[in-house]
């Protein structure tokens, strides 16, 4: 396994502010054996933790990796710029991040037509944020970055923070837009309203109970998703907590293990794998 941490922006002729969290890709590349020949190009999954946009959470990004990988898929896991760092910034290091696993492709065996980007909570808002956002002119003419090579060809969205309205995480977009944030600007980063049809097809799972990011985030952006005719997978399990990442005792967080393991949440990551591999990477 090729395992390393890279800091994205280095010889690049873009540089985060001197004040700003570096942001660094953790590589998780499998090793290629002659007798799997089949498996030489492999699918990856760039992993987006949440956080609220303050921090990026452990919970959601070595353990998830990890589980993908046993799955035979590449793995990266971002650390993107978060509060104080407002926007455009993680959504310029998520596109810096697929524009480098496209570049090293080759040496990675990766297959550069399949990679899917899965991100949790506010990480959820970032990689729908690359859905929509990705064939921006702007973010190519920022960063100095060929056009479209920052695509992502699937969505995973784990319970994500979508609009910026009534069923908003407001201390998600305080983070990403600060306090004092338009409603114009608000409006900008409500990704239930900028999905098109170039937005890839997506997997989303919620809890209908869930009381930090509520489940019309997810439905929201299902219903734009439909609109526009592109496919998705959405499944709303009936209870449980924000935050269950794979919903099993590894990947508990504080207080009782008990309040984020859910068996019947955690087929998620099954039925996850199950799309990507006969609907989306086929």
């Amino acid at each position: 396994m090729i395992n390393q941490v890279i800091k994205i922006w280095d010889n690049t002729g873009y540089k985060p502010q001197e004040d700003e969290l570096e942001p660094t890709l953790t590589t998780y590349v499998l090793d290629y054996s002659p007798e799997m020949a089949h498996m030489k190009k492999r699918p990856a999954v760039l992993i987006c933790p949440g956080g609220a946009y303050i921090r990026t959470s452990d919970r959601e990004a070595e353990p998830v990796a990890m589980k993908f990988a046993a799955e035979g898929f590449h793995t990266f896991i971002l650390r993107y710029r978060t509060a104080p760092s407002k926007h455009p910034s993680p959504l310029l290091d998520v596109s810096r991040a697929m524009w480098i696993i496209r570049e090293n492709a080759e040496k990675w065996n990766v297959d550069p037509d399949r990679i899917a980007v899965c991100g949790y909570s506010a990480g959820g808002h970032l990689t729908a944020s690359l859905g929509v956002f990705w064939h921006e002119d702007w973010i190519s003419e920022k960063i100095g970055m060929p056009k479209g090579i920052n695509k992502p060809n699937a969505l995973i969205l784990n319970y994500p923070v979508i609009t910026s309205g009534e069923y908003a995480h407001r201390g998600s977009f305080d983070n990403l837009l600060g306090r004092d944030a338009s409603r114009e600007k608000l409006e900008s980063m409500s990704l239930e309203l900028h999905v098109n049809k170039l937005t890839p097809p997506t997997f989303l799972w919620h809890t209908f109970d869930d009381e930090a990011v509520p489940v019309e985030n997810s439905l929201m952006f299902a219903n734009a998703l439909r609109k526009q005719g592109v496919p998705f997978e959405l499944h709303i399990y009936p209870e449980g907590r924000h935050g269950l990442s794979l919903c099993l005792y590894e990947t508990a967080g504080q207080g009782d293990p008990e309040d984020w393991i859910n068996d019947h949440d955690a087929t998620w990551f099954g039925l996850c794998v199950e799309w990507l591999r006969k609907y989306i990477f086929c």
